[in-house]
């Protein structure tokens, strides 16, 4: 028998995977159409949410479609069916049919995100960011006493500060003496009012997502012992490993023109697709760069970490120029490069929630055919 589930704990999942605050400036991701209170009883998974998709979860019997692009991209002022927009949205509500959108946020992130989903179809292997998202961390300093150390310590690991790559409660903290004189009106954890006052601390260090400040900071209040919390908060310039645009990786071996030709081909299911050409002496390929959908601007960023080819889309004429005979810029189409991206919500829905059923839609959204 199929689960029903409420539909912000499957927002929840996925944005625990992919949170909001890491879409680009430019993005709309999340819940579009519909309340989070609402109960799901299926979802219908699709790259796109159109008309025709609405449809299909009508005919399906679904209530949510999860979308890897936001059908609203642009604020809508009227709802009168004027655009396969407007038209699409008031079929979702006249339905009662939710729609979310998962974009930029799962762009952006390493591990199961849209650019692995590519990576693990090319079999590529020891894959990283190809350029990495600065301005992600901050730097905690707080001063706790001894006796409370290990309780708030704790308490910020599991609110996701001390995350460093594959590595969790990292921390750093040294002793020194804090001294403090209580006021008129004050509650103080020690000491005594309008008496200065000593108190033993340890000073603990710790990096916090910045999508996790506000997060980390409340667990922080409420594990501390003190009425007024000293810490401090510093922004880092240090670039998060596991966030940022763009992946790289490596064939498990070399692989010749025709070879990688011809494996690009199968591993996307794809028939044809744009090159630029190479320098004569090219001909073998190890290091992949890999960007689902409009990839362009990250071309300088694979030339320069030596990559021997970049798999992306949407490349304008005069920026396969930018391989300099030196980087083999296959631009395969947008929808083919994202078009796997369903197999992911698909994958971590079906992990956290095996009794609640999703189904892959059947309706092809690609808009651009070739004649």
């Amino acid at each position: 028998m199929n689960e029903s589930i409420k539909l912000k704990d499957i927002i929840n999942v996925i944005e625990h995977l992919a949170p909001p605050q890491l879409q680009e400036n430019y993005d709309n991701s999340g819940l579009i159409v519909g309340s989070e209170d609402s109960l799901i009883h299926k979802a219908l998974i699709s790259l796109d949410c159109t008309e025709e998709v609405i449809q299909e979860a009508i005919n399906t019997g679904c209530n949510l479609v999860i979308a890897h692009h936001p059908i609203v991209f642009s604020g809508i002022k009227k709802l009168t069916g004027k655009n396969y927009v407007e038209r699409t949205v008031i079929k979702a509500i006249k339905n009662d049919i939710a729609i979310y959108a998962c974009h930029t946020n799962l762009d952006n992130v390493l591990h199961q995100g849209v650019n692995k989903k590519i990576a693990d179809k090319l079999g590529l292997q020891q894959c990283s960011i190809l350029l990495p998202k600065e301005n992600t961390l901050l730097k905690l300093g707080v001063f706790i006493p001894k006796s409370h150390f290990s309780q708030v310590q704790e308490a910020l690991f599991l609110a996701g500060a001390g995350q460093i790559g594959n590595y969790r409660d990292c921390g750093f903290s040294f002793e020194g003496l804090g001294t403090f004189t209580p006021t008129q009106g004050s509650n103080p954890y020690s000491g005594e009012l309008g008496k200065k006052s000593e108190e033993t601390e340890t000073r603990l260090e710790v990096v916090v997502p910045t999508y996790l400040k506000n997060q980390v900071l409340n667990a922080m209040f409420q594990a501390h012992p003190y009425e007024e919390v000293a810490y401090d908060l510093t922004q880092l310039i240090n670039a998060r490993n596991d966030l940022g645009s763009g992946l790289v990786g490596y064939l498990p071996e070399e692989m010749d023109f025709d070879h990688w030709i011809q494996h690009l081909k199968i591993s996307m299911e794809i028939d044809q697709f744009k090159v630029t050409r190479l320098k004569d002496g090219i001909k073998t390929f190890k290091k992949i760069g890999v960007c689902g959908g409009a990839g362009s601007f990250l071309i300088k960023q694979a030339r320069s970490m030596g990559c021997d080819a970049f798999v992306s889309a949407d490349i304008k004429y005069h920026e396969f120029f930018d391989g300099e005979g030196e980087l083999l810029i296959c631009d395969i189409g947008h929808y083919e490069s994202e078009k796997y991206t369903s197999e992911i919500f698909k994958e971590i829905l079906s992990e956290k929630f095996p009794k609640f059923a999703t189904l892959f839609a059947q309706i092809i959204t690609n808009p651009v055919y070739y004649i």
